[in-house]
């Protein structure tokens, strides 16, 4: 029995263009949301710092091993929920938990509350990705889809910017609390706007496929096929190295320009939500129109041209850490997140292409996986647990000797994209239809 009835692919519902630029339009507002009650903590931290006397490993774990320890575990179920029922629903349900989470967590008392409401978010928003990664390749074709999957991406970097802009300026006239608070309700409404305006794709609608099988692959089945392909293992570790420098610089930077530059934190808010959320924004649709443009017929371009991207990114950290004007320091902040997230869109679409049809959903979580438990759920904490190690010799500049380990890890990430590039079309080539 097929997934679509009837069969006859002339039945299948019909989507404008138009239809589908406006569930993309609606997706990166589901994302934008994710970011704004992801991030929201990271401009709040010195302020939460202060109140609730806290030291910098207990940042780290609130700002990302709390978060991505309950976010990548359940991240798989959730995913293989999705491969075989409607990703909507999941979406519209994880966007009120993790909303209403977020919004809990401005009356936390003491390190324990915020710690749990934390571990809330994440569990709210292991829902919303795979599950949107997977509508969007059912709603645009190959040829178009890392381009459609930066823009859905971009919503992370808008979420950034709307959180350290909004999140910052909170904290100055109303405090933190308060900050979660505003903040986190607006999501629960948007997931109710999501429901009733968003419908399901049928699997496989953008290649014109209607499926003959409507049992779902095992995660078994799904990660055994993704570790036999070589270019998804360098790739997935790869993201990871990547994303540990992303999360673990980003997340400390607000408290860097704080305590090496003395910015206040509406000042660092505004100037975070202009370099991180603009140059972010644009390097995630970036990377997405380059790897449709060159990668088309040359597969490998998708994953080279993340790997030089980032390799670039190099030089420009050292500026961040060492130089002494912050103005230098801020506007290598935006080129940098120019570099930083081209990868983005390219290494989702092309963990999409090496996976079937009722696959994607899991292929996106097991790439997430490795990308937020090295990334979210490590990077925060080991520059947290490294600068109160360094503390002691280097005072408040501990922040700067500690994040400079990433250069090192930059130059690797870039190596593994390299060479997951080079097993690239191969390992497509094998990929189930």
């Amino acid at each position: 029995m097929s997934e679509i009835e009837p069969p006859n692919q002339d039945d299948r519902p019909l989507f404008t263009n138009r239809y589908r630029r406006y569930v993309l339009l609606v997706l990166t507002g589901v994302y934008i949301f994710n970011f704004i009650d992801r991030q929201i903590l990271v401009i709040l931290q010195e302020s939460i710092k202060t109140d609730l006397n806290l030291s910098d490993t207990q940042l780290g774990l609130l700002t990302g091993f709390a978060f991505a320890i309950f976010y990548v575990t359940l991240g798989l179920p959730i995913a293989r929920l999705a491969d075989k029922s409607s990703r909507r629903n999941i979406i519209a349900i994880s966007l009120t938990i993790w909303s209403g989470m977020t919004a809990l967590s401005g009356m936390a008392s003491n390190f324990t509350h915020l710690l749990l409401a934390r571990v809330g978010v994440g569990i709210g928003e292991a829902g919303g990705s795979p599950p949107a990664h997977s509508m969007i390749s059912d709603y645009f074709p190959k040829h178009k889809r890392a381009t459609a999957l930066s823009v859905y991406s971009m919503g992370i970097y808008i979420g950034i910017l709307l959180g350290f802009l909004l999140g910052g300026w909170l904290d100055v006239f109303f405090g933190w609390r308060m900050a979660l608070m505003v903040l986190g309700i607006p999501g629960m409404l948007y997931a109710l706007f999501f429901f009733f305006t968003v419908k399901e794709p049928p699997r496989g609608y953008a290649e014109n496929i209607v499926e003959s099988e409507v049992e779902t692959p095992t995660l078994l089945s799904v990660f055994r096929l993704l570790i036999n392909r070589k270019s998804f293992i360098y790739l997935a570790f790869g993201c990871g190295l990547h994303a540990f420098v992303l999360y673990g610089v980003g997340n400390w930077l607000p408290s860097f320009l704080a305590r090496v530059h003395h910015m206040e934190s509406g000042e660092i808010g505004t100037w975070l939500a202009l370099g991180v959320g603009l140059g972010g924004a644009f390097g995630v649709w970036l990377g997405g129109y380059l790897g449709d443009k060159y990668g088309q017929n040359t597969p490998k371009w998708y994953l080279l041209i993340p790997a030089f991207a980032i390799l670039l990114s190099a030089p420009i950290t050292i500026i961040i850490l060492f130089a002494s004007n912050k103005y230098v320091v801020l506007v290598s902040i935006a080129l940098s997140k120019i570099m930083w997230t081209i990868y983005l869109g390219p290494s989702i679409a092309m963990a999409h292409g090496l996976v079937g049809l009722r696959m994607r959903a899991l292929a996106s979580a097991v790439l997430f996986l490795v990308l937020n438990f090295i990334g979210l759920g490590l990077g925060p904490l080991f520059f947290g647990a490294l600068s109160d190690f360094l503390e002691p010799s280097f005072g408040l500049a501990s922040l700067r000797w500690s994040l400079s380990i990433s250069i090192g890890v930059i130059i690797i990430s870039s190596f593994l994209f390299w060479r997951a590039s080079v097993f690239l079309k191969a390992d497509l080539a094998r990929a189930p239809k």
